[in-house]
């Protein structure tokens, strides 16, 4: 494993898209889905924190392995620097969804 590479990864859940960090991503053994592991938080210790990163932090603190549907994946980057983890919600004019589609069960 090499430190020095850091993926960003762009994925749906449950209506929200989420941005995250790993150091390992690649093809899952479960066929259908991507393999996401080592996620990168801040490790700072200031008094500032930020929101977002700390939900994302509670949401994903002990897991060891993320199986992501291949489907849910928008994007993954090589990146150079870590920025921000973030959660949002899809905005009504957003033309981003999910492969294949979810059934609408508002009936």
């Amino acid at each position: 494993m090499n430190d020095s590479i850091l993926y960003k990864v762009i994925f749906i859940n449950r209506s929200k898209v989420y941005e995250l960090y790993a150091r390992d991503v690649f093809s899952s053994d479960i066929y259908g889905f991507i393999y996401v592991a080592e996620l990168v938080f801040d490790q700072n210790q200031t008094i500032v924190i930020d929101p977002a990163e700390e939900k994302i932090r509670d949401e994903f603190e002990n897991v060891n392995v993320l199986h992501l549907p291949m489907q849910s994946v928008i994007r993954i980057e090589e990146v150079k620097k870590k920025k921000s983890c973030k959660i949002r919600e899809i905005k009504n004019g957003e033309n981003i969804s999910q492969f294949p589609p979810l059934p609408n069960r508002s009936k």
